[in-house]
């Protein structure tokens, strides 16, 4: 039973995500395609997977060394996945949640549920000084049978529903690999389904940064029979989420306004469409243009060079055959928002 503060605190939280969905969305362009970066970046962090902007862009264009920041444009295709399995979730979407996560990486561990024991902390040969123990393999389809069916209920508040699905799923850890970033993009689908979010995926993850202790505690005080505190750490990772999306925000419509104001470019114009481009893509070559907009090398490479001479794009790297452009106004605002996140760690 959920306290009432908890749940009081629960539903305010719910009505500030559908209202910053609903207006965020229309504040800057490829806002959407930002926020689902920013949380698979930092569902990725919770995990210790970290990369700045900038490598996370490269590897958006396969030109990144990090491997960290292929994890992360990895988390990024099961965000989208979970959104766009969110009208039917079940235990395949679950499942196809987690492949899109690791197919690259490890597509081994992907396709079913796990079939052998695992454990949390201790020593890898054996449980015996393990932070928790999840139930046997046996055990998990017919705990995930029965986590979908929770997840399917539509007498339970959405947020709550999501968090104690979310520390549930963490519980069963039916997965070898994934479970934590799958976990937080199932809290994520069960949002959308909800109707809490319609047009963004507001960056909870981020929230949860701000002291992870706090979270992984919550998660064992949910496995000690306490629902309150799984359900009142989520309700404050949205807050502190909305309100560093809204920072983001705000820092990405002034990068839009200077430019605005030293860019001479008709509307439609190769050179415009390539400034709205940037926020969700600040890395880019002539190619990833030409691509992305639908327009020669040519044309790209004229909109490069505008954007170049008034300081919105520099060189990054590439010889004079593979040229690396990138909006450090752009990548500045995004380092910000993470380092936003973190702060409040002690």
């Amino acid at each position: 039973m959920l306290d009432p503060e908890v749940l009081a605190a629960a539903d305010e939280a719910s009505h500030a995500l559908a209202r910053f969905d609903a207006e965020a969305a229309a504040l800057v362009a490829p806002f959407p395609a930002i926020l689902l970066r920013t949380e698979s970046a930092s569902s990725s962090e919770v995990e210790n997977l970290t990369a700045g902007a900038r490598q996370v862009a490269l590897a958006e264009i396969g030109a990144a060394r990090s491997e960290n920041a292929r994890l992360i444009v990895a988390n990024t295709r099961a965000m989208d996945a979970a959104i766009a399995l969110s009208a039917d979730l079940d235990e395949d979407a679950v499942i196809a949640m987690q492949s899109a996560l690791l197919r690259d990486t490890a597509p081994r561990f992907t396709g079913e549920w796990r079939d052998e024991q695992v454990w949390i902390g201790g020593g890898a040969v054996s449980p015996h000084d393990a932070d928790f123990i999840p139930p046997h393999h046996e055990r998990v389809p017919a705990l995930m049978r029965d986590l979908m069916e929770f997840v399917d209920r539509t007498d339970v508040p959405v947020l709550a529903q999501a968090a104690i699905a979310h520390a549930q799923f963490e519980t069963i850890h039916p997965f070898p690999d994934g479970n934590g970033r799958t976990g937080r993009a199932l809290i994520h689908a069960m949002l959308h389904r909800g109707g809490l979010t319609r047009n963004l995926t507001v960056p909870v993850s981020a929230g949860l940064l701000r002291d992870p202790r706090v979270y992984f505690q919550a998660l064992t005080d949910y496995r000690a029979g306490d629902v309150n505190a799984i359900v009142h750490t989520i309700t404050e990772a949205s807050f502190s989420a909305i309100s560093n999306g809204r920072r983001l925000a705000a820092d990405l419509i002034g990068i839009r306004e200077r430019w605005n104001t030293s860019v001479t470019a008709r509307p439609g114009s190769s050179t415009r469409r390539l400034m709205e481009l940037l926020p969700s893509k600040p890395v880019v070559t002539a190619a990833s243009i030409a691509s992305d907009l639908g327009v020669s090398t040519v044309a790209a490479g004229t909109a490069i060079n505008k954007l170049v001479a008034v300081g919105v794009l520099t060189q990054l790297g590439g010889g004079s055959r593979y040229r690396i452009w990138q909006s450090p106004e752009i990548l500045d605002a995004l380092d910000e928002f993470a380092a936003r996140a973190r702060r409040g760690r002690a």
